[in-house]
Parts: structure tokens; C-alpha cells; sequence
């Protein structure tokens, strides 16, 4: 995948974007990109580094500029961190979609059924 158009950060390896970390060499198709929302999943930042070829230092760096520039969700939105409050207990969410349409067609020719047509 091509480097996002708003580059923050860029090293010998990683860039920050905005789309989150991606490898500057575009022979990997994106393959070693990490996105925004996935910053702060650890076990994903170790393999990544674990991986052969990679650039340590500079990944540590564009992780560090990355967590920065893209703070956790839970630090962001305080309704969030509200519900992720222990004692919080959430109520089960109402659906507004009503039920879903029955076709009642079952056993009967097609030929015989009411047409139906939408008028413009």
C-alpha cells in the first residue's frame, strides 16, 4: 500500500502517517503496516520487531512518535473510559429496526402472484 498523503514522521524504515506506522519500502505491499487503532496492542509491536530485517531503533522510534500522535481511544473519549469503569453495569441496547420482512410465497406459483411495481 502507498504512504498515506499525511506523513508526520519518517525514518530509514518506518514512517508515521496517517494511517499509523507503515514501512517506507513499498516492495512489501503493506504487509508490515500497523494502523492506528492497533498502536497499543503489544504482543503486535513484538512480533513486528521479531520480524528478520527489521530496523529496531527506528521502530522504537516511530512507535514512541505513532503513540504520540495517536493517544489511546479510552484517553480520548471520557464516555468510553466511563463504561470501561469497574461497577458500570450496561443495560442490554434497544434496536430501532423493526422486524425483518416475511415473504409469504411459500407453495404458490410465481405466475400467480401480485405484481408489484415502484412508481416514480
Amino acid at each position: 500500500m502507498a504512504l498515506h498523503r499525511d506523513i508526520f514522521w519518517i525514518g530509514r524504515q518506518w514512517a508515521v502517517t496517517g494511517a499509523g506506522i507503515q514501512a517506507v519500502d513499498q516492495r512489501l505491499r503493506g504487509v508490515l503496516d500497523i494502523e492506528a487503532s492497533r498502536l497499543w496492542d503489544d504482543d503486535l509491536m513484538q512480533s513486528r520487531r521479531a520480524k528478520p530485517g527489521v530496523n529496531a531503533a527506528d521502530f522504537d522510534k516511530a512507535l514512541a512518535v505513532a503513540r504520540e500522535r495517536f493517544p489511546q481511544a479510552s484517553a480520548l473519549d471520557p464516555i468510553v473510559a466511563h463504561l470501561e469503569a469497574p461497577g458500570v453495569i450496561d443495560a442490554p441496547a434497544v434496536s430501532p429496526v423493526g422486524p425483518a420482512m416475511k415473504l409469504r410465497t411459500e407453495g404458490r406459483l410465481a405466475r400467480f402472484l401480485p405484481q408489484w411495481r415502484v412508481r416514480r
